[in-house]
């Protein structure tokens, strides 16, 4: 069943039950963030062991978690159970057994990407508003001035920005930006409606903006999860190869040091 849904390389989100059936349910969860190594059965998988900067942490065997499995485009989610850890290969890895069926998960909220991406934006002139909000066919106005911005996070349903230019919370945007997959370069163009904005305490004249995409189609919201998707699959496998070169550092040193 698993390797009907997930692959190896997928991203994993693990997130303690014991937490979320305590007293204390009101507070932050946290998550653990982990890897697909390999599918053993259709019930039992090796994991990565979720590292925070360079620490490995240790969860324990026994311990229960909530998890959130990122298919191709898709979220699934199920319980499952710590059995065993250990090291092969230079890879420190978790096996964890599903103790619930694999589900479908809709998230209230996207998963956001930490980045930093080159975007243009403008505000709609107010015909292109009328138009939109009409769902009426429409163009926008070429030729009309473009402010240099800064992608700081990106996610299906919208995105954070970075700019000189202060744009009005409620206002419709027009923003413009390019998104490698598959070693090829796309240009997005979305309309985006700002849900808040505010000046940097520590950089005085930048303001930092939260959009939610405006009427944005169904294929191009998919095209950019799938981005996601495989931006987060490099990162980790980067962390993993990360983790490989210090667990060998630090038997090298064992070695010297007998």
């Amino acid at each position: 069943m698993l390797s009907k849904f997930i692959t190896e390389g997928n991203k994993v989100e693990l997130r303690s039950l014991g937490r979320l059936n305590s007293a204390h349910s009101d507070e932050k969860v946290k998550v653990y963030n982990s890897m697909i190594h390999n599918i053993l059965s259709e019930d039992t998988m090796e994991i990565t062991m979720p590292m925070e900067q360079t620490k490995l942490i240790l969860l324990p065997v026994d311990s229960e978690f909530d998890l959130v499995l990122y298919g191709t485009g898709s979220l699934y989610q199920c319980c499952a159970r710590i059995i065993d850890r250990y090291k092969s290969n230079n890879v420190y890895l978790l096996v964890v057994e599903l103790t619930s069926n694999l589900r479908r998960y809709q998230r209230r909220e996207y998963y956001r990407f930490s980045c930093a991406l080159e975007m243009c934006a403008r505000t709609l002139e107010e015909e292109e508003v009328q138009a939109i909000e009409r769902r009426a066919l429409y163009e926008l106005t070429p030729g009309l001035p473009l402010k240099q911005s800064v992608i700081v996070d990106i996610s299906g349903g919208g995105l954070r920005f970075m700019s000189s230019q202060r744009y009005e919370t409620g206002s419709l945007i027009y923003c413009c930006y390019h998104l490698y997959r598959k070693e090829e370069r796309k240009k997005y163009e979305v309309i985006g409606k700002v849900l808040g904005n505010r000046e940097l305490e520590d950089r005085r004249g930048t303001f930092e903006h939260r959009v939610q995409y405006y009427n944005i189609d169904d294929n191009t919201r998919e095209e950019i999860i799938k981005y996601i998707f495989d931006e987060e699959r490099k990162h980790r496998r980067k962390e993993v190869y990360c983790q490989n070169n210090q667990s060998d550092l630090n038997d090298q040193k064992s070695q010297e040091e007998t």
